[in-house]
């Protein structure tokens, strides 16, 4: 048995949906049942999804409040009046911003834009910000990706003269801003048909509104904020990133381009990967270590000189980023386990001097993935006794409901149920945690704090070929609420398995059956490779891809978690370095056996692990080995104490190794041929002498001495002779008797049936052993299915 990493949540296909949907579309069964479980379920729906030729972005006008901005901007523009675009420095409010200002811009405004510094004013308006700007003439503030929550920034504009427009698409609370607009696609009573809208989505559509048209121009920006700020693929947002991919990879934009170059991106094979692995860390990496205002002029400038220089700055600021990050990352994991075990906080609250308030939100992230539970990492800044967080959550846990039991405490907090961000005092931090690990105690339960899989579908490996594969493309881009897709393979055959990469960190395998054959590679997974046992049926998940090798194309799996549902036989037996042999053992949940107490101490003096000794069938019967692996040392006495030791039970792996010190297999064993010519010679040649003359009698014979010596001590035994100083007497007045009277020839035939049962026999001759004897092996499957 080998347990996945995680829970597999498997959707079912309706199967008349799925048959029908290939019929109207004519697509493969792979794409139908992967659209079916996604919850496209229409022949009309599924039709749009694919092919959005037919798809347009809805009214902008449908949004609360969209007309009066749209006149108030057009009034300030006809009056030349100075108006300040106020961002956010992450992606989303980066793109954010760069379409609003291209928009004016465009349309003859007199516009500025304003970003606040994450380390000295924070996220979001701020009085500061908001009165600098009316002193500098400024008469109309449009807020991107930001101000929901800006209920006193709002009340300061509006003192200060100033009108303000709210775009934006965070969580709404309870109270809105005093703003002459607010553009949010999940207002209360909205007729807006699309709601999870990113941020550079809502300012899309007021550029859409503004001009009167769709800017497909800007679409190549709202893609970018709309993929890294992770917001749902699907409706309007699905067609920005599959429009906006499109018109990235012939862009003119001299910043993008730029920073293509930079990291070596083809332009023709970009994809929202391209975005969410290399475009989007770049541009995040500014705001989080300085001011984001270089990510916007790179993404404005018309200057290839500027670009490349812009470029060059924003690749070195993220190659720091990613230094800070690992180091805090460690600083944080230490926090964990010396101070707050995960074991006993369902919700881990750190924080120390001196982290970097613009990386915590991706240190939290990586917390999640090793502790999986909600995590909140703070920034302690002691001379104004205030803490700045990043927080990041696990489904069941509702960070933005669960903070916001906390506002007497969070003077700022904002974000979704997954992510969010606040300040508060250094004296509220334990009350915070307090507070937020009662919650998680009343809402999640054990299960909640092992990771979910969720998997599109199981198929078999014939579904899985190149046409199919290639379909399966129409799908993309791939996001939030339409991830990659992840399928399960069951009980598959591995052809074969083995480690690869320089350092053997990662797995390679052949999946077959039926005739079909699928490789699939699993990064970081290569210690996996000596836990599982040849001929073990493998249960996988993974995502599905091309491999393009040599201008060779074939189906890939990449590996996500991997199973073995049965138990599984190691073999060991041969190996001489019982040394090396441990060291492929796994550590915990193993009991190691042994069978004969001369080897007792010589065995425990070199293992340097607790054995237990096991001589009688009642001691084997005893052993309770149910879900452990259990490692057979050395040779049983007799295959009954092993029978004994595994019937009934369900352990999940063996380990044989079976150690021997001389093996009776291959000295020969006399057949009654041999004791009838030995009688016959000893009839005509009694006394005989054995210690002057046996060696002579077997190399006429060619025959072992131990042969003669064996035959001599059964005949002993069968009062057949008489022995004494090595001389032979024939006794012809003894009665007949059967060689199995003889308990040397009993224990010689046994001890050599069960070294050809166990020691010498095949590996899956071994396997079919076990099985027989082992009957849990149905019951194990049972609780794996249970897991998974």
């Amino acid at each position: 048995m080998l347990k996945s990493r995680t829970r597999w949540n498997v959707r079912q296909s309706n199967t008349e949906t799925v048959d029908k949907l290939v019929a109207e579309l004519n697509i493969t069964p792979l794409v139908a049942s992967l659209l079916v479980n996604r919850g496209i379920d229409t022949v009309e729906e599924a039709r749009y999804f694919l092919f959005d030729n037919q798809l347009d972005f809805h009214d902008p006008f449908l949004l609360t409040g969209m007309d009066h901005a749209v006149a108030r901007i057009k009034e300030a523009i006809e009056k030349q009046e100075p108006i300040m675009i106020f961002g956010d420095y992450d992606a989303d409010g980066v793109t954010s911003t760069t379409v609003m200002m291209k928009t004016l811009t465009d349309l003859g405004a007199n516009v500025q834009f304003y970003i606040p510094n994450r380390f000295t004013e924070g996220y979001g308006p701020n009085e500061a910000a908001f009165t600098y700007a009316a002193e500098s003439g400024i008469q109309l503030i449009i807020t991107v990706d930001t101000g929901i929550s800006a209920l006193h920034e709002a009340n300061v504009a509006k003192d200060l003269g100033v009108d303000l427009i709210i775009t934006d698409h965070h969580e709404p609370g309870p109270m809105l801003p005093e703003a002459l607009a607010i553009i949010h696609p999940k207002l209360e009573g909205s007729s807006y048909p699309f709601k999870e809208l990113a941020g550079v989505g809502v300012a899309f559509k007021l550029s859409h509104a503004l001009y009167g048209k769709v800017p497909e121009h800007l679409l190549e920006i709202a893609v970018i904020g709309t993929i890294a700020d992770l917001v749902s693929l699907t409706g309007e947002n699905r067609l920005i990133a599959k429009r906006g991919l499109k018109k990235l990879r012939t862009t003119n934009n001299i910043g993008l381009k730029a920073l293509f170059k930079q990291t070596k991106v083809e332009m023709d094979k970009i994809d929202e990967e391209t975005i969410g692995f290399l475009v989007a860390p770049r541009i995040n990496a500014v705001g989080r270590l300085e001011s984001a205002d270089p990510a916007v002029h790179l993404l404005l400038t018309d200057d290839p000189y500027e670009a490349e220089t812009l470029a060059e700055e924003i690749d070195g600021l993220n190659k720091e980023r990613q230094d800070i990050v690992s180091k805090i990352a460690e600083e944080a994991i230490q926090e964990v386990e010396e101070k707050y075990p995960a074991s006993e906080h369902p919700v881990l609250v750190i924080g120390k001097v001196g982290w970097n308030a613009g990386v915590i939100g991706i240190v939290a992230s990586r917390l999640v993935e090793k502790y999986y539970r909600p995590i909140i990492v703070l920034s302690f800044d002691e001379e104004k006794n205030q803490a700045k967080g990043s927080a990041r959550s696990i489904a069941g846990f509702d960070l933005f409901k669960n903070l916001s039991t906390c506002r007497d405490i969070l003077p700022h907090f904002g974000g979704h149920p997954m992510a969010a961000g606040m300040t508060l005092k250094l004296d509220d931090v334990d009350e915070l945690r307090s507070r937020l690990n009662d919650l998680a105690k009343e809402q999640l339960n054990e299960n909640d704090f092992i990771p979910v899989t969720d998997v599109d579908g199981q198929f078999a490996l014939e579904d899985i070929h190149l046409s199919a594969l290639e379909e399966l493309q129409m799908l993309a881009p791939y996001g939030m609420n339409n991830p990659k897709p992840r399928i399960i393979i069951n009980d598959t055959h591995l052809s074969t398995i083995r480690k690869i990469g320089s350092n053997q960190t990662h797995l390679k395998v052949t999946l077959s059956a039926n005739g079909a054959t699928l490789d699939g590679v699993g990064f970081g997974l290569g210690h996996l490779c000596d836990h599982i046992s040849p001929f073990s049926k493998l249960s996988v998940v993974g995502e599905l891809s091309i491999n393009e090798w040599n201008n060779i194309r074939k189906p890939q799996l990449f590996l996500h978690d991997l199973t073995v549902k049965e138990w599984q036989l190691f073999d060991y037996r041969g190996m001489k370095q019982l040394g090396k042999f441990k060291d492929m053992i796994p550590k915990n949940e193993t009991i190691w056996v042994i069978f004969n107490k001369e080897n007792y101490q010589p065995l425990q003096n070199l293992l340097k692990e607790e054995l237990v000794l096991i001589e009688t069938i009642d001691e084997a019967r005893a052993m309770i080995i149910d879900h452990q692996s259990v490692i057979l040392v050395d040779l049983p006495s007799s295959e009954d104490v092993l029978k004994q030791l595994v019937a009934n039970k369900k352990p999940t792996r063996i380990y044989t190794h079976f150690y021997k010190e001389e093996s009776d297999f291959f000295s020969t064993i006399p057949t009654r041929d041999h004791f009838k010519w030995f009688y016959a010679f000893l009839a005509k040649k009694s006394p005989f002498d054995l210690k002057r003359y046996g060696d002579d009698l077997a190399k006429h014979k060619g025959w072992s001495r131990e042969t003669i010596d064996f035959m001599s001590k059964v005949f002993f035994e069968l009062d057949f002779v008489k022995i004494s100083n090595g001389i032979i007497s024939l006794d012809t007045s003894a009665s007949k008797k059967d060689l199995n009277a003889s308990p040397t020839y009993q224990r010689k035939q046994a001890q050599y049936a069960l070294e050809n049962e166990l020691l010498y026999s095949s590996f899956q001759q071994l396997k079919n052993w076990f099985d027989q004897h082992i009957q849990g092996s149905v019951m194990i499957e049972e609780e794996m299915k249970e897991w998974i």
